[in-house]
């Protein structure tokens, strides 16, 4: 399969891209600034560009088979989280690609309470409300979106660098909570459960979650 990633040079885009290089994937692998991709994997084709510029990234992914953003914005500017939502829909519009986008936990579900994670201070703390709103936000985006092919795919509460053990669980619109009270998953096994994802197109026009 021929895959695009934005955010190659994140925490977990660069996870993705070793993911998908593994299982012998053509992946091209698009940072902001190529002088700072030293972490992207070897293998992958690297390009400069910018998932909020439409334009770019109906360059960018025309001739791929799938587009996958693990983009994060810095700190003061959630809000491009939105924009850049909209720039990928805008962009791959044009070439008919489908688009894998690596949300937030904000919007599911809390098995106990059955309020929203962004509403829940044992989850969002003040400091991360800005981003857990922007990440709704970015949901609600996708869910207006009919002319393109789209997953969204929430993390649980706590995505962390870990092993890589091949394992996890699916889900919907809830929290998902393992037998030891915990809402985790690591950036390994995410990268995993997401490329399985572009491997089965289980979900269309649809969120899902995972979890351990």
């Amino acid at each position: 399969m021929r895959i695009v990633v934005f955010g190659a040079a994140g925490n977990v885009g660069r996870r993705v891209v070793a993911e998908a290089l593994g299982r012998g994937h053509a992946v091209t692998a698009v940072v902001r600034d190529v002088a700072r991709a030293a972490d992207v994997p070897s293998g992958a084709v690297l390009r400069a560009g910018d998932a909020s510029d439409a334009q770019q990234v109906a360059a960018l992914s025309a001739g791929q088979e799938l587009a996958i953003s693990a983009t994060r914005p810095a700190p003061g500017s959630e809000g491009d989280l939105v924009l850049t939502a909209r720039a990928l829909f805008a962009g791959l519009s044009r070439t008919g690609v489908r688009l894998l986008l690596v949300g937030g936990a904000a919007s599911l579900v809390v098995p106990d309470t059955g309020g929203l994670v962004v509403d829940d201070p044992r989850y969002v703390p003040p400091a991360w409300r800005d981003i857990a709103l922007a990440c709704c936000e970015q949901l609600a985006v996708c869910r207006t979106q009919g002319d393109v092919d789209w997953a969204y795919l929430s993390p649980p509460a706590l995505l962390e660098p870990g092993e890589r053990t091949g394992r996890y669980r699916l889900g919907r619109d809830e929290l998902l909570i393992g037998a030891d009270g915990r809402s985790r998953i690591s950036m390994e096994d995410f990268a995993v459960a997401l490329i399985d994802e572009a491997e089965r197109c289980s979900h269309r026009q649809a969120r899902f979650t995972v979890g351990y």
